[in-house]
């Protein structure tokens, strides 16, 4: 099906007029935001903020049962139906006879996580949610965007980079990111850090 072209005027063809046109509808907004700010629908972000919507996926959490303990029974649900293969889980041996097993380690890389929700969906023991409303999640060092148990739970973050090899059962493979050496042996390129302090981070081996 062809679409005809529609006919322009001898003053459409050379574009002049409809440039005018064009900053004329410019000019008139740019002149109806300065005399009437109250009326622009600009939001002065970061002091105003706007609400967010009730089924916002937003930065994960742990839920705890009324003893205080995790509801999470490492059942590894979560991090087998995450896309992203952001959820790093370690279990071991609960002290209630009536729970097999309980997370000894629970990271999640929020530089990997899509906000999927899968996670959430998939667990049968409603232990985490994403129902936090925390969206503003910045930083300037990698290792802020690995949270833990502790962090998911509690919402408490140690001020040091966490030492997850010690909160790891033993026998559990934990291969860290050796940093570059200072001095590049010989014949070898020294290599480039974009992460300044931060090199010795600790990641999971499945990541």
């Amino acid at each position: 099906m062809k679409v005809p072209s529609p006919r322009l005027r001898w003053y459409e063809r050379i574009y002049l007029f409809e440039i005018l046109r064009g900053m004329a509808v410019t000019m008139c907004h740019l002149a109806g935001n300065l005399f009437r700010q109250s009326a622009m629908p600009t939001v002065q972000w970061p002091e105003e903020t706007k609400p967010l919507a009730a089924r916002l996926k937003s930065r994960h959490r742990l839920t705890v049962r009324e003893d205080g303990s995790p509801k999470c029974v490492a059942c590894f649900m979560c991090q087998a139906a995450c896309p992203a293969r952001c959820i790093h889980i370690v279990a071991e041996e609960s002290d209630d006879p009536t729970i097999e097993k309980r997370p000894a380690v629970f990271d999640i890389d929020l530089l990997r996580c899509v906000f999927c929700g899968y996670c959430v969906e998939a667990c049968p023991e409603d232990a985490i949610r994403m129902d936090t409303g925390e969206i503003l999640i910045v930083s300037d060092r990698r290792d802020d965007f690995i949270v833990d148990k502790e962090f998911l739970l509690y919402d408490k973050r140690e001020k040091e980079p966490l030492d997850r090899k010690a909160n790891e059962p033993e026998g559990t493979d934990d291969a860290g990111l050796t940093p570059p050496p200072d001095t590049p042996a010989e014949g070898e390129d020294r290599i480039p850090t974009s992460y300044g302090s931060r090199q010795n981070a600790k990641i999971p081996a499945e990541w």
